[in-house]
């Protein structure tokens, strides 16, 4: 053996390298994070999706909307959830057909400060307003016979519940509808109906439909 042999340090085996052992704490980590984030990603719980578009002060019974398994993750508490579906449930906006019902869309009757009448437009109603659209009420109060005065804004925010048109009326087609309006509004909408004034409904600009 020469004096070079003894002097080149032996070089030791990989596995005794601290290095080697912490590498392989970094990967069993790293693999074991991101299959807690897939599966986490994978747990669902039950909640309510509507069966049809609610609009606002409609009581929400087991009949309008069913239950469906969705990943909500930590917002899971702001929708509605099985054991929240109570008697005298009602709507407190609009809640289109399908979508996921938020607990604040929902409320008891007994704070709704909102009502329904039914009316019947002078003017055609657009295709385009149905249930769950958002409109204006006009109102031209009657001045005589036939000639009425210029129109003015009624109700500046409905919620129409349903649409009845009929299009045999002579000079333009015709609607009834059911709409939804603040409490504050009906005792001027009544009093537009009783004394005649001719009530249109049309689309609030800007709107969504």
């Amino acid at each position: 053996m020469t004096s070079l042999d003894t002097a080149r340090p032996r070089n030791r085996a990989f596995w005794g390298d601290a290095r080697f052992f912490l590498g392989i704490l970094l990967v069993a980590a790293s693999v074991a994070g991101v299959w807690l984030v897939v599966s986490a990603s994978r747990q669902t719980a039950p909640a309510f999706a509507a069966n049809r578009t609610i609009v606002p002060g409609e009581a929400i019974s087991s009949d309008d909307v069913r239950l469906v398994d969705v990943s909500l993750g930590q917002v899971g508490a702001a929708y509605l959830q099985p054991d929240g579906l109570a008697d005298g449930l009602v709507a407190t906006r609009t809640i289109e057909s399908g979508e996921l019902v938020p607990q604040s869309a929902v409320g008891d009757a007994d704070a709704v400060r909102t009502t329904s009448v039914v009316l019947r437009s002078a003017v055609d109603v657009p295709g385009s307003v149905r249930a769950g659209s958002v409109v204006e009420v006009w109102a031209a109060p009657l001045i005589e016979r036939g000639n009425y005065d210029v129109p003015r804004i009624l109700v500046a925010d409905a919620t129409v519940v349903s649409v009845t048109r009929d299009d045999s009326m002579i000079g333009g087609g015709s609607a009834a509808l059911e709409i939804v309006i603040p409490r504050a509004d009906v005792a001027a909408t009544l009093a537009a109906m009783a004394d005649e004034s001719a009530l249109s409904v049309v689309p609030r600009t800007g709107a969504a439909q």
